[in-house]
């Protein structure tokens, strides 16, 4: 097993250094864990991190799936049988650029729940949680024959609260529900964060992307007589949509693997390989403004997106097997990429005339927002009818998370776009001008939630809209039709349609399940679905252009369906499946 002994790590009597990388299996198709896991080991790697994700495991309370890629016991036992070890990191929150850090959305219907402390009813739901994931996990220890080799308490705490009395109920949790291997806390380099986030008798890391010679000596003056340990060394970085793809050259990492190396450090490169957050599995941050993620998790990692090697992954490989004096391993083939070509989306329906087909009602005396009524994710409609005699009024809508489009009179009057606001605006707010009417006047609010807030104190990020007024006038009496847009085999395409938004139906065929990309240059916002499968998000801002397909959604024993949702409008009513991945 794992130990330490002084300052170094000790695996059943030899000293070890942990070389690890990130790849998290709810982010790649399930058939393409072994060839992530195989590069990883070839580039000498010894060790796979990954989180877990309780949004998608727990997505109701008491309701859990461990299907496809969820199946996280798959994943440890491939790393096992290919010889790796594994770390885990099972949250409950882990920030990963994850709608709401992993959190399950249900949390926030509780308006009085607090997160990430000794709030009892949150606690609650942590213990239920972890009592029903962590028992999957024991056999799979190293204290018990298995490959796992330890596990993080919560995630970089030291970024968010100070409270040590929850971080000792995690870890006492954690060894309750029979976790035996090291326990240790990953914090950023700062010493504020380092002090705030960690344990007495826990083992700390450090989280960086620079030089270890800068974050080292602090983590050493604290935890004097311990290995030092990266515990994510930022090969890359995120995208957000509206800005540029990020990229850190290869021979800007040379030096830190380096200086790893002369310090006889620990490190878990995050990420080995991104992947994608399919769905609308993408969170947001919140800095001057709100800034949601792109659908893309490619990182500029060691591994691309779709899983080709980079000149990142050459430098990393080189570097570990000199430090091991071995030769260089074989490495696994890489991916090959296919182009369908172009499809004609043939078949449209109008998104608001599919509304009980696709779409689950309420009576709401005011407007909630979706996590009240138990929807995580997609999008939600407000509708109201205003009757009596009124002059020309502004319609206002406070707290709009995130994107709105509003219809008055069933006519489209503007849009609201969080995104777009003004630096540290005060108000999330829209405001639209309704004429005067005599009898009646109907509100229609379509509200997409764009990724709940991974990081920091604007966490409580619930989506829809709040409060509604016509000129000093609270609105009451709301029809709301939830749309998680999660299931559309019900969608009605006889009558077709003529106004956004709108999905759009196609059909082709595949000789192979090679990989390839969906090419959405041309069409402005949505998201699309191959086979039923949500591929994820599209914004013509940018900066990705293209959607990740992977092969095994393809079928090559008939006709394949595309479904495209356009929220706003296309160039043409077809789409291109193409091998070429643009970011």
């Amino acid at each position: 097993m794992l130990e330490i002994r002084g300052k170094e790590f000790y695996m059943d009597g030899e000293k070890i250094n942990i070389y690890s990388g990130v790849i998290h299996y709810f982010r790649v198709h399930q058939d393409h864990w072994e060839d992530r896991l195989r590069k990883l080991k070839a580039a000498g790697f010894n060790t796979v991190e990954t989180y877990m994700c309780w949004n998608l495991h727990e997505p109701k309370k008491g309701e859990f799936c461990f299907d496809g890629m969820l199946d996280f016991v798959r994943f440890v036992a491939t790393a096992q049988e290919l010889g790796l070890y594994i770390i885990v990191r099972p949250g409950p929150y882990i920030c990963a650029e994850w709608d709401l850090g992993g959190l399950p959305p249900w949390l926030l219907a509780d308006e009085n729940l607090r997160f990430r402390c000794c709030d009892e009813t949150y606690l609650a739901h942590v213990a239920d949680y972890y009592k029903k994931i962590l028992p999957m996990l024991t056999d799979y220890q190293m204290t018990r024959g298995g490959n796992l080799i330890a596990m993080q308490v919560e995630n970089e705490y030291g970024s968010y609260g100070n409270d040590r009395e929850y971080l000792e109920f995690v870890r006492k949790l954690m060894a309750d529900c029979g976790v035996d291997v090291l326990l240790f806390t990953s914090d950023g380099e700062s010493p504020f964060m380092l002090s705030g986030g960690s344990l007495p008798e826990v083992y700390k890391v450090a989280n960086f992307g620079g030089e270890p010679k800068r974050a080292f000596p602090y983590l050493e003056s604290i935890q004097p007589d311990k290995p030092l340990m990266c515990g994510e060394f930022w090969c890359g970085w995120f995208d957000r949509w509206g800005e540029k793809h990020h990229t850190r050259k290869a021979k800007d990492v040379k030096e830190p693997i380096k200086q790893f190396f002369d310090y006889d450090g620990n490190f878990n490169v995050y990420m080995f390989h991104g992947g994608t957050n399919f769905n609308f599995w993408a969170g947001a941050n919140f800095y001057d403004k709100y800034c949601p993620t792109t659908t893309s998790y490619d990182y500029d990692a060691l591994l691309n997106e779709y899983g080709d090697y980079t000149e990142k992954y050459h430098v990393f490989r080189e570097a570990i097997h000199k430090k091991l004096g071995k030769p260089l391993a074989e490495l696994p083939p890489a991916p090959k990429l296919q182009s369908i070509g172009k499809i004609k989306l043939t078949q449209s329906a109008a998104l608001l005339e599919n509304l009980q087909n696709i779409g689950e009602y309420h009576r709401s005396a005011y407007p909630h927002y979706m996590e009240h009524y138990g929807q995580n994710f997609g999008m939600i409609l407000y509708h109201t009818e205003i009757k009596g005699h009124y002059e020309a009024l502004t319609l206002t809508g406070d707290d709009v998370h995130d994107i709105a489009y509003v219809y008055i009179n069933g006519k489209f009057a503007g849009k609201y776009d969080r995104t777009a606001l003004k630096k540290k605006s005060p108000k999330e707010s829209f405001s639209f001008d309704v004429p005067a009417f005599q009898e009646s006047c109907t509100i229609d609010i379509l509200v997409e939630g764009m990724g709940r807030i991974n990081y920091g104190e604007h966490m409580y990020d619930r989506k829809g809209v709040g409060m509604v007024r016509l000129g000093q006038q609270l609105i009451f009496g709301w029809d709301v039709c939830c749309l998680p847009l999660d299931k559309l085999d019900a969608l009605d395409f006889s009558a077709g349609a003529a106004k956004y938004p709108m999905f759009l139906k196609g059909t082709f065929t595949a000789s192979s399940q090679n990989d390839c990309f969906v090419d959405i240059r041309g069409f402005k916002k949505g998201c699309v679905y191959v086979n039923g499968f949500n591929l994820g998000r599209y914004w013509d801002i940018g900066p990705q252009k293209t959607l990740y397909l992977p092969g095994p959604l393809l079928k090559m024993d008939g006709e394949n369906e595309i479904i495209v949702l356009e929220q706003e409008g296309c160039a043409a009513q077809e789409i291109g499946i193409i091998d070429k991945h643009m970011l």
